[in-house]
């Protein structure tokens, strides 16, 4: 039941897009997420656009700075989480040669019911 949010810069080829995309969702099937249960939203932003502090933490990023913030249930252990944000961070740098630092990632962790997926249903809730 997730919903991925993908903010980069402008100017990044249509394959990187989708191959940013595919990370993150095979980042999410690793944490038990079901199959085809891909909802994401892929936004490119001018310069101005996307602000992030290019030292914060002692964290050195560049413009090619991601920020993905992921709302799905609430429920996963400390341990998943950090899987998830390695498995992006890791599965990002093969496949479009980020760097790690330029990796931002968010959780909002949200009950079940907190979900419509059609027709006006809350499909999950009790």
């Amino acid at each position: 039941m997730p919903l991925a949010r993908i903010d980069l810069r402008k100017g990044k080829p249509a394959e990187y897009r989708r191959r940013v995309g595919q990370v993150v969702y095979e980042a999410m099937l690793s944490v038990g997420v079901p199959p085809d249960d891909r909802f994401q939203v892929l936004t490119e932003h001018d310069p101005d656009g996307l602000v992030y502090d290019p030292g914060y933490l002692g964290i050195a990023r560049t413009d090619d700075f991601i920020c993905i913030q992921v709302t799905w249930n609430e429920g996963r252990t400390l341990e998943q989480k950090k899987a998830f944000y390695l498995a992006i961070a890791d599965g990002l740098h093969a496949a479009v040669g980020i760097r790690r630092e330029d990796v931002f990632i968010n959780l909002v962790e949200v009950k079940r019911e907190n979900w419509s997926f059609g027709n006006g249903l809350a499909q999950y809730a009790p």
